[in-house]
């Protein structure tokens, strides 16, 4: 898309932004230890591909490719559509958090517009996310 002025990957395995859990006086913690080290590294690509400038401004469209561990046994024309992959909307919750907290925007109530898919990693696209961030065509 020609609007999409950053771009970067993200090695790793996209992990959802789950649910979190009661442990007691208030406090909620995270209940996939998966999602930490994600965010993390999406931070940090952010950061590095933003290099210091202010957080967008305006409307903003993301596009994001997730590429998601194959099942050992792999069909024939099969998609990733069970639990195991993580919801899409539970992954973009994640890569959002962390772009917001790369400071590359203020908040992620500036996304407009979303691209996503998720697939299959393979030999040649090993686990990972490749994000797009841009102004939204008004």
């Amino acid at each position: 898309m020609s609007d999409i002025y950053l771009y970067f990957k993200v090695l790793g395995v996209p992990a959802p932004q789950g649910s979190k859990r009661h442990v007691g006086r208030g406090i909620l913690v995270e209940s996939s230890k998966k999602v930490a080290p994600w965010r993390e590294a999406v931070k940090w690509e952010a950061i590095k591909v933003h290099q210091g400038r202010p957080p967008l401004q305006g409307a903003i469209h993301v596009s994001v490719d997730f590429r998601v561990p194959a099942p050992k046994k792999l069909k024939a024309g099969q998609e990733p559509t069970t639990r195991t992959s993580g919801d899409i909307d539970k992954l973009l919750r994640s890569t959002f958090d962390a772009i917001t907290d790369s400071g590359m925007i203020r908040d992620d109530s500036h996304i407009v517009a979303v691209t996503a898919t998720k697939r299959f990693a393979d030999d040649e696209n090993p686990p990972q996310a490749v994000i797009g961030i841009g102004p939204y065509p008004s």
